[in-house]
């Protein structure tokens, strides 16, 4: 008895440990590999509290080898874009300009409940007030809702409103996006025209969005100036 609560002293903080090194997000936020490590922590530490024949290390030393992996692997896709995505998936538009893409819908098994449950979630229960909705890796619905919808600040009270999309990303963290390109209208030669004009390379650039209305904005990457 006593061995078993000794067991699981060690092993508790060891866990919370192993948790809290992933980042402070809840469950529902959590990428594949960090949904996947954290279920295999919880139950490898279970396991010298119920067979107490079991050396202590079995529980330790696994998790402690989860937890290097894990952070590898978190510094490897923060690194390689095309590892980012084999490993956490991209984000998916699925509403875009206030039309549902049904393709992609049945692509994702995504029906209609589940996509009304997470417009409601976001506060919206009317679909036509929805300009743009995105699927992201976590498996979330962020809402960007049409112009007359969203809420009023008091700078916008005496201003004339025209219907308008969120910005398109063009380069993120070094890496053009042909996805963004394409949503935003532009070509590789317009792309380049705009780095020019910011005497800047595409390595050099942390993140780089437009807008329809052409209005940009250019993030450099700290150790690029």
């Amino acid at each position: 008895m006593l061995n078993g609560v000794l067991r699981a002293a060690v092993l508790y903080p060891l866990v919370i440990f192993a948790v809290r090194f992933m980042g402070k997000r809840q469950i529902g936020e959590l990428q594949p590999t960090e949904l996947v490590i954290t279920i295999l922590v919880s139950n490898i530490a279970t396991l010298p509290v119920e067979d107490q024949n079991l050396p202590l290390l079995m529980g330790i030393l696994p998790v402690l080898v989860l937890i290097c992996f894990e952070v590898l692997m978190s510094g490897a896709a923060l690194r390689w874009r095309p590892l980012r995505r084999l490993v956490s998936g991209s984000p998916i538009i699925i509403i875009r300009n206030g039309t549902i893409d049904q393709q992609v819908m049945r692509a994702l098994r995504f029906s209609l409940d589940d996509l009304m449950t997470a417009l409601r979630s976001g506060g919206v229960f009317d679909l036509t007030e929805v300009q743009m909705a995105v699927v992201e890796t976590n498996g979330t619905v962020s809402i960007y809702q049409k112009t007359e919808y969203q809420s009023v600040a008091k700078g916008d009270l005496s201003k004339e409103f025209t219907e308008d999309s969120p910005p398109e990303v063009l380069i993120a963290d070094g890496n053009i996006s042909p996805e963004g390109l394409q949503a935003a209208g532009y070509t590789q030669k317009d792309l380049q025209k705009l780095l020019k004009k910011h005497q800047v390379e595409a390595e050099q650039v942390f993140l780089l969005t437009v807008k329809q209305n052409g209005l940009h904005c250019l993030v450099r990457k700290e150790n690029s100036q």
